[in-house]
């Protein structure tokens, strides 16, 4: 973004005056990420340290300064991040305002914002809206197939908004691929379980003859013991 003198955002990127309350008395512009020194006055964090490190007083009353003193003002930085600024390219034909906190994110994609050209060896800066026809007269431009093999030859600028079909063939084989993995992971737990099932039935039913073999015999013996004695009268 535009500084002033030295740490502070320039005014002339404000859609409107800002308040004279919101600007450093070092850069005369507005306070960029500001800090409050312990007699009170505010300033921008690089301005302040940058004069910090020539005079160790405040610039406004003088008074000593003790760095670890300094603290950060977020609320008044909230402040300023809400004010309305015009997109630092506005004179080359961009109408957009926005909050200064959002200003990074709208020159990520301004059509006016100058970046530099994605084929290799080129080094031009132009315009974010003429890219493309720069690309089809650029003499460094490399058609390429496309890397996914869907067919497809592409330049560098068109490679990075390519939305390859093959990629997503690919990405539904691999769905159904963990699919059946997961389904052969099922079908395996569940002969696991009808395997120890049936062996646990098994038991069961050798546990109930034992039982009644067992039954059967102490009745047998009962009987013995209970006409011996009859025997000897």
């Amino acid at each position: 973004m535009p500084l002033g003198q030295s740490g502070g955002y320039d005014l002339n990127l404000f859609v409107s005056p800002p308040d004279c309350a919101l600007l450093c008395s070092v850069c005369h512009g507005v306070l960029k990420r500001p800090v409050k020194l312990p007699c009170g006055h505010i300033f921008c964090k690089k301005c302040i340290l940058t004069w910090l490190a020539r005079q160790k007083t405040c610039p406004c009353c003088r008074k000593e300064v003790k760095r670890r003193l300094m603290v950060q003002v977020h609320k008044l930085r909230k402040t300023i991040g809400r004010l309305q600024v015009k997109c630092k390219n506005s004179q080359a034909g961009c109408c957009v305002t926005c909050p200064l906190s959002q200003h990074r994110i709208h020159l990520d994609s301004c059509p006016f914002e100058f970046t530099p050209c994605p084929n290799a060896g080129c080094m031009a800066r132009v315009q974010r809206a003429a890219l493309a026809e720069h690309d089809r007269s650029c003499g460094h431009r490399q058609q390429q197939h496309c890397p996914l093999g869907c067919g497809a030859t592409l330049t560098a600028v068109e490679r990075e908004n390519h939305n390859c079909y093959q990629e997503l063939r690919e990405a539904r084989g691999r769905r159904r691929a963990q699919g059946r993995a997961l389904d052969s992971v099922l079908r395996h737990r569940r002969r696991r379980i009808h395997r120890a099932t049936g062996l646990t039935r098994r038991q069961l039913i050798q546990l109930e003859t034992f039982l009644e073999e067992e039954e059967e015999e102490g009745m047998d013996v009962s009987n013995i013991n209970t006409e011996a004695p009859r025997a000897a009268m």
